[in-house]
């Protein structure tokens, strides 16, 4: 009976980590929502997570066309009931005014990376050629390290990251991801 109480605890209070233990399907979604723009909306919604024990993989905010709106591209990880629950709870937010579920068949899904590498000698052309491939530009030269500019799937940008490490990275900073539907449809 212990067990089962403390079950049913960690689903209420961390649906993650009950998944987890019960070896549930773990997806990646990506959820695009539209939502007023004004002081406190932000904290609402990344409070709205820390509440219900579901963590954010990665948020991007950003004001839209209209200076009213801001677009949040939030990436969580769960099942499909989980994926139900966060919208639910989203779209009893006073501030939100649409949610849409973004799957990578019919969206562009982007993330931008900065990384710092270590890039002395004969290191630097193998760097910028690494970089070519992948299509990354080179902002910044220092007398020791570049740093790379990289945009992509977030598969492409770890791939890069990992063919940079033996030269040394110094640090990087990616963006996290963002979503828009492909085609004519606008989010409304």
């Amino acid at each position: 009976m212990t067990n089962f109480v403390l079950l049913v605890r960690q689903y209420y209070l961390f649906p993650v980590t009950y998944y987890l233990i019960k070896g549930g399907n773990m997806q990646k979604f990506v959820l695009s929502v539209l939502v007023e723009n004004h002081a406190g909306v932000l904290s609402r919604v990344s409070g709205l997570f820390s509440r219900r024990g579901y963590n954010i993989d990665s948020l991007t905010v950003c004001e839209t066309s209209n200076k009213g709106i801001s677009r949040m591209t939030i990436v969580v990880r769960g099942d499909e009931h989980i994926l139900e629950q966060i919208q639910k709870q989203l779209s009893k937010l006073i501030e939100v005014i649409s949610i849409e579920s973004c799957d990578s068949k019919n969206t562009c899904q982007r993330e931008t990376a900065l990384i710092k590498v270590k890039a002395s000698g004969e290191k630097r052309a193998i760097i910028i050629e690494t970089c070519d491939i992948y299509r990354a530009h080179i902002v910044d030269v220092g007398l020791e390290s570049v740093i790379v500019e990289a945009t992509g799937s977030e598969e492409k940008i770890d791939s890069l990251i990992r063919l940079l490490e033996p030269y040394g990275i110094l640090e990087y900073a990616k963006t996290g991801l963002t979503a828009m539907g492909r085609g004519e449809s606008v989010m409304k």
